[in-house]
């Protein structure tokens, strides 16, 4: 099976291109330049679009906008494809980077994203007790998780980012692109302010 799996939930976009398990390529950037990423792991690969044979989008939660993006994305090529698209959780690709990870996204407005999924002030986060925590928030809010106990990778640890290839390693279920839904644990920035 070949599948392009993103993630563009949080402040950093991540890409890859994995064939039977086997990841051909990644990327790291911003989910501005999802499409041109693509593009270049298909061309690094040898491969064209059409030799997809599925796709996996991360579905947050995270930022609302970087959320739509993957999910237009996703659903736009699976259709335009004719394959099928798994959803996953960005927390639980995250989780699948390190034993005992504990994920922990900046969801901005003095919270974070943990699994639940629930958005808590990081004084309040209850890490697992040997937990590693890894993410945005992690990073963010370092101080705060250390003071609970918790272990936090240094800053510039690959475990802080969102792997696609993480994405496609736990993607279980597989359909039609339009029944992939986005995992929102607040009301967007404009619904807020409308209330």
């Amino acid at each position: 099976m070949l599948i392009l799996a993103f993630d563009t939930a949080t402040d950093v976009a991540t890409s890859a291109l994995v064939a039977d398990g086997v990841v051909l390529g990644e990327r790291v950037s911003d989910s501005r330049s999802l499409l041109a990423d693509v593009d270049e792991l298909l061309r690094q690969a040898g491969l064209v679009a059409s030799d997809l044979t599925g796709v996996v989008v991360g579905t947050g939660p995270g930022s609302f906008t970087g959320m739509r993006i993957g999910l237009s994305v996703a659903r736009g090529l699976g259709l335009a494809l004719g394959v099928e698209v798994a959803g996953v959780s960005t927390l639980d690709a995250l989780a699948a980077g390190a034993e005992n990870a504990y994920p922990v996204i900046d969801a901005r407005r003095g919270e974070v994203f943990v699994p639940g999924p629930l958005a808590v002030p990081p004084a309040k986060i209850a890490p697992p007790l040997g937990a590693v925590c890894i993410g945005s928030g992690a990073r963010r809010y370092r101080e705060a998780l250390l003071e609970r106990g918790a272990d936090v990778p240094e800053d510039d640890s690959r475990l802080h980012l969102p792997h696609a290839s993480l994405h496609a390693s736990v993607a279980t279920h597989f359909g039609h692109a339009d029944l992939v839904e986005p995992v929102y644990v607040r009301l967007p920035d404009a619904d807020r302010w409308i209330a």
